[in-house]
């Protein structure tokens, strides 16, 4: 029996339940039992050599992908089963429960060695990749030629996914979700891969096939920025449409009192004015297809006061009330797509009013390929001053080359080719990650472009639409798969010139929903000083922050106060009356506040 130290301990779930001599041998009996169908297929067991321990997983949440056994440098999964799949004589279900194929969580693979193709097994070989783009995903293969990308543009592929518009629902004008983007003319992509076909995303495509041409525009599309055609953009190219849902229910409150939909009346504590008002119906919401800007009142509502003591009115005999009306946001506008009313569980009556807002691509919208290509529109040029090829095609995006080698995005090059080859022939194009091996593929788009009058390297002779004069190098130029993302600058643009302050440090709010002014943080302060502009910084973080005039006793160096009843000043701490005004941030006055919290006197010495 092994010393207590050497004992390799058994855990379930991470508790310990145990410990066994032979930890292979143990490791190796669970999982034969699991293969032959006597365990459960949700169990994982993987022997941790560096901590001499034997972890068993069956809880939930865990990642598990699946892998076909490798026995004695043979694959499990033969020839004849494979037959007998294509011809729906077995399922995979048969597979999983005949041992062929496994499940295994990310601690079990660590004692595996996986092998890509059956021409790969060794000696040590335990599974086999039931294909080998399974290495990266469900999501990273919805993009076509994956494998040829940084694999820090695959994370950043995924992210753009989500933030994509498109068709995300077919029954979106039903829906009343808090915020929706409906891409006007989505498109099937050109170059596409087994698993998008497979999944259906067909059905809810998120993208437009655009002609791209990797080329720079008198220096408008540097580093990420994006060149567009101005007659695509009018075309429909990256149009959508915005929707945005305000809810508002009657509450009720403790004492029988409750809110009430209704135009508030004047009287009313916090009335905004007659013109915000001027659109509601009688019954105090807005009518469907009417245009609201930013300010305007969505449902008109009125809340009893929040204490009871203001409740009675002079002579008690009028119930005071005050508007708590839904307005539509800073920034915003657009017209009333519909108006809903219906119930909560508790039986208070609840109203939804959606906002539709158009919206067209202009600059500081942002756009992304599926390689993590993303940019954002740094001019919208009228097609005339495009540069456009001998056949008289304009492309819809110009893309700066520089993006291309620095980025390793090399599937963005062989998309453009791909996409192409299909628009020329009429078909979808498979870019399905690993395909095949070698470069046969490439070579087959390319003779598609030759067969088709096109170089075969799908360069193009580009002239430029304000000097009519070809460029003097040929310029790389195809169809790439665009997805519009819903960051729009018409939802982030913000300005403001004065507005409210906090009341404990006396500078702007914070954040556009609060008409907050921008942040002009320590880096910014850095660029000042490094610049020489002291002025500008005193301007900005003083003058227009939070600047304070306070008295600072000539004696003692602490902060007085005026006393407006024996009308002078007056030093707290040895009361004498002589006095400097000085100018400080409001800020730093707390600071010494605080500070003086701590007992510790802080002095501040003028040099007067």
């Amino acid at each position: 029996m092994a010393n207590e130290e050497e004992r390799c301990y058994v855990y379930l779930n991470g508790r310990i339940i145990g410990y066994v001599d032979k930890p292979e041998e143990y490791v190796k009996e669970i999982r034969e039992a699991r293969r032959k169908g006597q365990l459960s297929g949700e169990i994982n067991i993987a022997h941790i050599k560096s901590l001499n321990s034997v972890n068993i997983n069956t809880d939930k949440g865990r990642i598990r992908k699946p892998y076909i056994i490798v026995d004695n440098k043979k694959s499990r999964l033969t020839a004849d089963l494979v037959e007998k799949l294509k011809r729906k004589e077995i399922d995979y279900n048969y597979l999983l429960r005949n041992g062929i194929i496994e499940y295994l969580d990310a601690e079990e693979e660590e004692n595996a060695l996986v092998a890509f193709e059956p021409e790969d097994i060794t000696d040590n070989t335990t599974h086999m990749e039931v294909d080998v783009a399974a290495i990266f995903g469900f999501t990273i293969n919805t993009s076509p030629f994956p494998e040829h990308n940084n694999i820090a543009r695959h994370a950043m592929l995924a992210n753009f996914t989500k933030q994509a518009e498109g068709l995300y629902s077919s029954n979106f004008n039903l829906r009343f979700d808090s915020r929706g983007y409906l891409l006007f003319y989505p498109q099937k992509p050109i170059a596409t891969t087994v698993a998008y076909d497979r999944i259906n995303i067909t059905h809810h495509p998120s993208g437009q096939n655009l002609v791209v041409a990797l080329s720079t525009y008198y220096g408008y599309n540097m580093a990420d920025a994006i060149v567009v055609n101005k007659a695509a953009v009018q075309r429909g190219m990256g149009r959508s449409v915005f929707y945005k849902t305000y809810v508002d229910e009657e509450r009720r409150y403790p004492g029988g009192q409750k809110d009430k939909f209704k135009i508030p009346p004047a009287t009313a504590e916090g009335y905004m004015g007659e013109h915000v008002y001027s659109k509601l119906g009688d019954d105090g919401t807005i009518e469907p297809e009417m245009h609201a800007e930013e300010g305007d009142a969505l449902i008109g509502k009125v809340a009893p006061p929040r204490f009871l003591e203001e409740n009675i009115g002079a002579g008690g005999l009028e119930e005071k009330m005050r508007d708590d009306s839904s307005v539509l946001k800073t920034g915003e506008s657009g017209d009333i797509d519909s108006v809903v009313f219906t119930e909560s569980t508790g039986a208070t009556k609840i109203v939804k009013v959606r906002v539709r807002s158009l919206r067209v691509p202009e600059k500081g919208d942002k756009f992304a390929s599926r390689h993590g290509q993303k940019g954002v529109i740094a001019m919208v040029v009228p097609e005339e001053d495009m540069p456009f090829t001998s056949e008289g095609i304009v492309p819809d995006l110009l893309l700066n080359p520089h993006s291309i080698p620095t980025r390793l995005t090399f599937g963005h090059l062989l998309e453009e080719l791909a996409g192409k080859a299909g628009a020329v022939v009429g078909k979808t194009i498979d870019g399905t990650a690993f395909a095949e091996k070698g470069s046969t593929r490439m070579e087959e788009y390319a003779r598609m472009l030759e067969t088709h009058g096109f170089d075969r390297n799908g360069e193009e002779t580009l002239y430029d639409g304000i000097t009519g004069m070809p460029f003097k190098a040929k310029i790389f130029t195809g169809v790439v798969y665009y997805n519009r993302l819903y960051h729009m600058v018409s939802n982030k643009i913000q300005v403001r010139s004065r507005g409210k302050v906090q009341i404990l440090t006396h500078q702007p709010t914070e954040g556009k929903a609060r008409q907050g002014a921008l942040r002009f943080g320590e880096m910014e302060r850095d660029a000042l000083i490094g610049y020489g502009a002291s002025l500008l910084l005193k301007e900005r973080l003083l003058d227009q922050s939070d600047k304070s005039s306070v008295l600072i006793c000539k004696e003692c160096g602490d902060i007085g106060y005026y006393d407006r009843i024996k009308r002078t000043a007056v030093c707290p701490v040895c009361g004498n009356n002589s006095f400097a005004e000085v100018e400080i941030s409001y800020a730093f006055k707390i600071l010494l506040d605080e500070i003086k919290s701590l007992h510790i006197m802080p002095r501040i010495k003028l040099n007067v």
